[in-house]
């Protein structure tokens, strides 16, 4: 029986992940595939430890204690005893978790991928670049932030979509800005014309908890 997508399949039984987290690999939008990535770690440790152990330092080894060496040995399956077995468990439980998530294109990408940190890397690597490409993704990033300017004749509507981009990009990569740095730099950046209505949103309003969309609704 073909399992819903998203659905990770332990020895208790299924658990469907939330559609928030499952998103994480349907989403298909360059750096955003990841932004939540973060979410889907919380959210698999807070199910399993030990899954999240697989994903991050790669599959448990079937090595057991032998009392009579008094050493960690490499062990058959028919020497393993059940905790060992429930915790190898896990290096294809983790693969899983992955494996449901994924769109018939993704598998392109993984297929040669032996375990499920190598997948999880390699999907890391491929939507969100490696450490130099992020830092140049960064960089850009921070600079269009820096110089982000709204014409006199754009709408506020669409000069926050491309504020807001910006903004979202920044964290897809873990880098970004306070909200209340978020909020005075759109405040300065608008149009003269919009001066008495920033004056007044400044004289009225918390900017040190104000949120862009309230800004914007304000």
């Amino acid at each position: 029986m073909k399992l819903p997508v998203g659905t990770l399949v332990t020895p208790e039984g299924t658990l469907e992940l939330p559609a928030r987290i499952r998103r994480i690999f349907l989403d298909g939008y360059g750096v955003l595939v990841f932004r939540i990535k973060n979410r889907f770690k919380t959210n698999v440790k807070s199910k399993d430890l030990d899954l999240w152990h697989v994903f991050t330092y790669g599959d448990f080894p079937p090595i057991q204690y032998n009392p009579e060496t008094k050493k960690d040995e490499t062990v058959s399956f028919d020497k393993q005893n059940d905790d060992l077995k429930k915790k190898l468990a896990k290096n294809n439980e983790a693969k899983m978790v992955i494996y449901n998530a994924l769109p018939r294109k993704e598998y392109e990408i993984i297929f040669m991928c032996k375990t499920a940190k190598e997948i999880w890397d390699t999907l890391l690597t491929t939507h969100q670049g490696n450490s130099q490409v992020k830092d140049n993704k960064i960089d850009l990033l921070v600079q269009q932030y820096e110089q982000f300017t709204i014409p006199e004749e754009e709408s506020i509507d669409n000069a926050f979509a491309r504020f807001n981009t910006i903004i979202t990009s920044l964290k897809a990569l873990d880098e970004g800005f306070s909200n209340k740095n978020y909020v005075r730099k759109f405040l300065r950046t608008l149009h003269p014309k919009w001066r008495a209505k920033v004056a007044t949103i400044e004289e009225s309003k918390d900017l040190t908890s104000l949120s862009l969309d309230e800004l914007i609704e304000t």
